[in-house]
């Protein structure tokens, strides 16, 4: 068991109110991710065409203003060759959706610094653990600033965001993510995790990490649409490698371009995913360990098998927004329990094996 010296029961209560805080501004991150998956799939992530942060909380209030906002639409790229013919009430339907994503952003920015100015000048926190919530708040910054250089690319001589920005984009709501969710779960820790082996411990962080890239790698589907071809499983309509898999010169260009190419990596990513939280399943099995680290790596179990389930019958459904929203989100929830599996280990040391 770990060894840790005795907490105040005013440090206590402390420490469990910031966790509480933490926990529920990752669950509104979380939120926020399956939100950009709902913008992403509705078309909706051009729909705004300016950045207005502190005014931006105010949608279109008259049809004059709704007029506006639908004419520098109807200025870009995306409208020219998507949707010529949307007239101003299929606009509103897509607008909503970009509104909610940066209102939800900016509630987040709220519910995240009003209480951690709070804490501060009440004498809350710990003096090492301000840094970490300094570095978040920047973090929630920079994501606002990189959403709006995300947006930017579709309006320049194309129909959509830059799969790179999108995926970027993406990959830092997840650090971001995982970072309050870290920092929450020391905050929870009461020192009494049981002693883990170190492989273990090294196969818990390979599953967070491959989990994370199989996220990223399913930003690259989204952003160019490549999850509507090639709609067979197990095989690519026949094979293991369909016809266009490397059609695109340079070579390099179809790991990140080729739509063929890009759904296959994110396949091979996915059943990486299964693999190594299958064999950290199997080796947790045996090894002496805290109950609660057994339930975690359960219900990381649990979520795999119904992430692959869920992204298997959004390939062969073509897309329906329904299940790929509850597949975005199993994707949150698997990362999210492979870190928590990560942490119950973590700290915990015990002889190599």
């Amino acid at each position: 068991m770990d060894t840790a010296a005795p907490l105040s029961a005013d440090t206590q209560i402390n420490r469990r109110n910031i966790a509480i805080w933490l926990l529920a501004c990752s669950g509104m991150v979380a939120a926020m991710v399956i939100i950009g998956g709902i913008t992403r799939l509705t078309e909706s992530g051009l729909s705004m065409t300016e950045w207005r942060p502190l005014v931006g909380w105010i949608p279109p209030l008259s049809e004059v203003e709704w007029q506006r906002v639908f004419d520098r639409y109807r200025q870009t790229s995306e409208y020219r060759i998507q949707f010529p013919g949307m007239d101003l009430a299929g606009f509103k339907t897509i607008f909503w959706w970009e509104y909610i994503h940066r209102v939800w952003g900016r509630l987040i920015g709220l519910v995240f610094g009003l209480p951690l100015l709070w804490f501060i000048l009440r004498r809350r926190i710990d003096k090492p653990l301000i840094p970490h919530l300094v570095a978040l708040l920047l973090l929630g910054g920079l994501q606002g600033y990189i959403g709006w250089w995300m947006v930017k690319s579709g309006f320049v001589d194309r129909d959509d965001v830059s799969q790179y920005r999108l995926t970027f984009h993406l990959g830092m709501a997840i650090l971001i993510l995982g970072y309050l969710l870290w920092v929450a779960f020391g905050l929870l820790s009461r020192g009494d995790r049981a002693a883990a082996p170190a492989g273990l411990r090294t196969l818990s962080r390979i599953v967070v990490g491959v989990a994370f890239v199989t996220i990223l790698s399913g930003g690259m589907v989204a952003g160019i649409n490549a999850g509507y071809i090639h709609n067979t499983w197990p095989l690519m309509d026949g094979g293991l490698l369909p016809d266009d898999f490397a059609a695109l010169e340079p070579v390099w260009r179809n790991a990140f371009e080729n739509h063929a190419t890009v759904q296959f990596e994110h396949r091979i990513a996915a059943y990486a995913t299964a693999g190594v939280a299958a064999l950290f399943w199997f080796r947790m099995r045996g090894a002496a360990l805290h109950p609660r680290a057994r339930r975690a790596a359960n219900l990381l179990g649990v979520a795999v098998v119904l992430q692959l389930i869920l992204g298997i019958s959004t390939l062969l459904l073509v897309v329906p927004i329904t299940l790929a929203v509850l597949h975005q989100a199993g994707a949150v929830a698997v990362f999210a329990l492979a870190l928590w599996c990560s942490w119950e280990l973590s700290a915990a040391r015990a002889d190599p094996g």
